[in-house]
């Protein structure tokens, strides 16, 4: 996962999945960390079998697990767990504040392996954990720019500061689209290939125009001018016009950037006085969405281009 861990503290101060975890022993292991969003039921290995344990994953205890350590002979349950505990596992978790056995707490409090309780059934519980898990490790990056949803496209607007990124951003608000991030954009990756932007919690639904200041998008234009997190599906970067450059007129070699090893296509905009921004940024999210249906504009224009070319007779030109 990119080296992003989590801590069973973690878990336990979750208030947004509803894991509803409490501790019961091993509090000293609660800096124990976490890296796999799988989990395990270890089965097996309370039966003596650990070949293929993995001690680094969350491993559940439901009511088979608690009901399989209550029937089996006393020193049989003592030998396996002995044997479990001295794995260096990351926590235990049992469903349905069920009791563990005391053996079991014993050997946590002293190889310091915590010993959690949530009142959720195991596949319930399962369900929330590898939700939690999955959005916790996702590997993650920060980018300087705007995010906007534009007729439905995430368009990550990036560029140099001051170049006019908010106030392009603030054009397609008053145009109907939907600010998802100013300034800062924080990306993560979902698998198997899909980046997703959001904001700082802090900085939600503001945006920073220079010389009126913090404006909040929410307040002057509502709910539906604005979003909390939105698939980023284009880079359109901000540069400023150079008239020693060639700028790209056709369109038909298309230009992609890597985020967290995600390809997006990727449109470079050249600024100056009287160009209207909204508009081409609105008109690149349409030209977008019709090369995900299969039209290319640029390319069916070379080969209508080239076809005519070689249907031309030989002969035909002019003297």
């Amino acid at each position: 996962m990119d080296g992003i861990t989590l801590s069973i503290q973690d878990l336990l101060t979750d208030n947004e999945y509803g894991l509803g975890l409490s501790l019961l022993a091993g509090k000293q292991g609660l800096s124990h960390r976490v890296s796999s969003s799988r989990i395990q039921k270890p089965g097996l290995a309370l039966a003596g079998y650990t070949e293929h344990l993995h001690p680094d994953r969350l491993q559940v205890l439901g009511n088979t697990e608690i009901s399989y350590l209550q029937q089996i002979d006393n020193q049989v349950a003592a030998d396996n767990l002995e044997a479990l505990c001295r794995f260096p596992i990351a926590c235990f978790i049992v469903t349905k504040n069920l009791r563990p056995p005391q053996l079991l707490m014993e050997l946590a409090e002293a190889r310091a392996i915590p010993v959690l309780a949530t009142p959720h059934q195991s596949s319930t519980f399962i369900s929330l954990i590898t939700k939690f898990l999955e959005e916790r490790l996702l590997p993650n990056t920060h980018i300087h720019g705007v995010l906007m949803d534009v007729l439905g496209v995430g368009v990550l607007i990036s560029g140099k500061s001051g170049i006019g990124k908010s106030e392009c951003a603030l054009d397609l608000v008053m145009r109907g689209h939907r600010l998802v991030a100013d300034d800062m954009v924080f990306i993560k990756k979902k698998m198997p290939a899909v980046l997703v932007g959001h904001a700082e919690e802090s900085l939600q639904y503001l945006m920073e125009i220079r010389g009126l200041g913090i404006i909040n998008i929410k307040d002057l234009y509502g709910v539906s001018a604005i979003r909390d997190k939105k698939i980023v599906d284009m880079l359109l970067e901000l540069v400023e016009w150079d008239e020693s450059h060639e700028y790209d007129r056709l369109g038909v070699d298309d230009r992609t950037f890597t985020i967290l090893g995600i390809e997006i296509p990727h449109i470079i905009i050249p600024v100056r006085p009287g160009r209207n921004l909204g508009s081409i940024i609105e008109v690149a999210a349409r030209n977008n969405l019709l090369k995900g249906m299969g039209y290319h504009s640029a390319r069916d224009f070379q080969e209508r281009l080239m076809a005519r070319i070689e249907a031309r007779p030989l002969g035909d030109e002019v003297e």
